[in-house]
């Protein structure tokens, strides 16, 4: 299976306060305890390290990434991103900006999005988003 992990689930999984928990973070470990391919994107990085705080925290964020795969959107994935935003206005679905973008570079990749935001699995209602859901 190939993931692409959203803020939402590295969020957790990074956190120092206390122990990460959840099915997706659990899922997250095991895809990178057991070599599966993890993709994310430069705005996923950007929103990380605007939420932690010190260079400590910077420096390893920014080298655990160094590791993973990186999705570059284009064009087509922007334009994309709008209809998937606007078909599920439609439906009676608010979707963030970020979050159609992210949600089209999965269906794009054909991945399998693992979040702990609700919105995507509204999202999955009205486009192809595959959301990875706990057995």
């Amino acid at each position: 299976m190939t993931l692409f992990v959203d803020t939402s689930v590295w969020s957790l999984a990074l956190r120092r306060d206390k122990a990460p928990e959840g099915p997706e973070v659990q899922r997250l470990r095991e895809a990178l305890g057991g070599g599966e391919a993890i993709y994310t994107t430069g705005i996923v990085l950007q929103e990380l390290l605007q939420g932690f705080r010190g260079p400590k925290a910077k420096t390893q964020i920014v080298e655990r990434f160094g590791a993973l795969a990186m999705i570059v959107p284009v064009r087509d994935d922007y334009i994309d991103a709008a209809e998937l935003c606007n078909k599920c206005r439609r439906h009676g679905i608010q979707v963030g900006t970020i979050d159609a973008l992210l949600a089209q570079l999965c269906i794009r990749h054909k991945l399998i999005m693992l979040a702990t935001d609700l919105d995507f699995s509204h999202m999955t209602k009205w486009t192809p988003l595959q959301l990875w859901c706990p057995p």
